[in-house]
């Protein structure tokens, strides 16, 4: 089964836009934070050998806004592993009752030497599981 990472996000007065919530663009800039942070322990040793994991598609459902003094917590799940992409599943909440968004991604795995799209690797395949 796989596994659901889970992080605090802070919030950042330039996050808000002229309503005084969250701006809607920000809220991708959210889900790259979590995702480098489930990411952390192998994106190193993926960088140094040129492989990189690269948005092919980034999609957001909004729910409620999101104000300056809200909790954001990011839960990142995987959902699909293919060949040479993963899917990754994104819930923006408030560790409570709140969903602020749903949101998903579409990861493609490419050798930056090579200039390919290339096989997800085990450290990836092991957390959708």
């Amino acid at each position: 089964m796989a596994q659901t990472f889970s992080t605090p996000i802070e919030l950042r007065f330039s996050d808000l836009d002229l309503y005084g919530h969250v701006n809607s663009v920000v809220y991708f800039s959210y889900l790259e934070t979590a995702r480098l942070k489930l990411f952390k322990g192998f994106f190193n040793d993926l960088t140094k050998k040129n492989i990189f994991t690269l948005v092919a598609r980034s999609e957001c459902d909004y729910k409620l806004p999101i104000l300056l003094d809200d909790e954001l917590i990011v839960s990142v799940t995987v959902t699909r592993i293919g060949t040479t992409s993963f899917d990754l599943s994104y819930h923006l909440h408030d560790g409570a009752d709140k969903t602020y968004a749903t949101a998903s991604t579409t990861m493609v795995c490419f050798d930056n030497t090579r200039k390919v799209a290339v096989a997800v690797p085990e450290c990836i395949r092991s957390m959708g599981e």
